[in-house]
């Protein structure tokens, strides 16, 4: 069955009969402009190469020439055809910090890039590296939000981890527990699949620890490994806001650091590893990390996909104008030696 992607530019196949009449138009125009110069059995003689043929096969091989591209314009489909895929990969659910503490610098220089903006380009290169992984992705600060549960839909995971906003976020605080199970909740039910937690933080201003250790433990138990990759220093920085250097309670201004023991602890909790952010082979150990989780057979993705039939239009539409660009108004001089239609003169 013939389908088309963009049928709507089948409407301009109408201007294909405008065009036929004037044709004719003009043609009947023409004989009239050659009834002024006497009658056209005389003038026929006078005009011997003229063809009384060529000029409508000319139209007629240029309107189905325009035809045939307006057709592949439309882009037309033909039979439907199936295409199955069979990819071996794992799971990986990156749970980014979106606390107002990961708008400092992620250096010892305040004015530095900021832990999520360094957070961010991370994961991004980690996206471009994947090819038959599925990711997820889980934004928290005093609570949880999935903003993908897993796919292999990389560019929906680009596009939200570009949104992930400290500044949009009314709870704040860094409650790593709900981070760890909401990104546990992200995954398949499939327990033959590899999975794996990329826990982002600068693991400050722990809410509870002891419901962090039972995430953990919870995550462990169904088969989840959990990486934690740490932004910040030990030296502290300050946050820059919109509204100037972000103040505590007591009106002083806050300096926040990176708790890396406690990022260790998590990591090693969670049977994966620890990996500082600003180091230059944080993404090459993550991967490495993730290389090592038993790659399984994912679920057989079944692509319906329609066979493309325009380019048969487009080179009949090019051999057609080529045609046209040999054909010329005049006589064939072989075949005007040849009487095809003849009258019979009575007596």
């Amino acid at each position: 069955m013939l389908t088309f992607a963009y049928p709507i530019y089948l409407f301009l196949l109408l201007l294909l009969p405008l065009l036929w009449l004037l044709y004719m138009l003009s043609r009947r125009s023409r004989k009239g402009r050659l009834k002024r110069f006497g009658r056209p059995e005389v003038l026929a003689p006078l005009m011997p190469l003229v063809s009384r043929y060529k000029p409508a096969i000319r139209i007629a091989i240029t309107l189905t020439a325009l035809g045939m591209l307006i057709i592949a314009m439309a882009r037309p489909w033909g039979g439907i055809s199936e295409q199955s895929t069979n990819r071996e990969g794992i799971e990986v659910v990156a749970a980014v910090d979106a606390s107002n503490s990961m708008l400092a610098s992620a250096t010892d220089d305040q004015n530095g890039p900021t832990r999520l903006s360094s957070a961010k380009v991370m994961l991004e290169r980690m996206l471009d590296a994947m090819s038959n992984d599925r990711i997820g992705l889980v934004a928290y600060a005093g609570e949880a939000y999935t903003l993908i549960p897993v796919s292999s839909d990389y560019t929906s995971a680009k596009t939200f981890l570009s949104t992930i906003d400290p500044t949009q976020i009314s709870s704040q605080g860094t409650n790593i527990a709900a981070a760890i199970n909401n990104a546990s909740a992200s995954f398949s039910r499939d327990s033959k699949i590899g999975k794996a937690i990329v826990l982002i933080t600068d693991a400050e201003d722990l809410e509870d620890e002891q419901a962090v250790l039972d995430a953990v433990k919870a995550a462990r138990s169904a088969g989840i490994q959990i990486n934690v990759i740490g932004f910040g220093t030990s030296e502290g920085a300050v946050i820059n806001t919109q509204d100037g250097l972000f103040t505590g309670d007591d009106g002083e201004v806050v300096t926040t650091r990176l708790n890396e023991e406690l990022a260790r602890g998590i990591a090693k909790a969670g049977g994966g590893i620890y990996v500082n952010g600003a180091s230059p082979d944080a993404l090459s150990m993550l991967q490495k990390q993730l290389k090592e989780i038993k790659r399984t057979s994912l679920s057989t993705s079944n692509l319906v996909t329609h066979d493309e039939l325009f380019i048969y239009f487009a080179a009949l539409a090019l051999l057609l104008m080529v045609a046209d660009a040999f054909m010329v108004n005049r006589k064939n001089s072989v075949l005007s030696k040849f009487t095809f239609f003849k009258k019979e003169v009575s007596k």
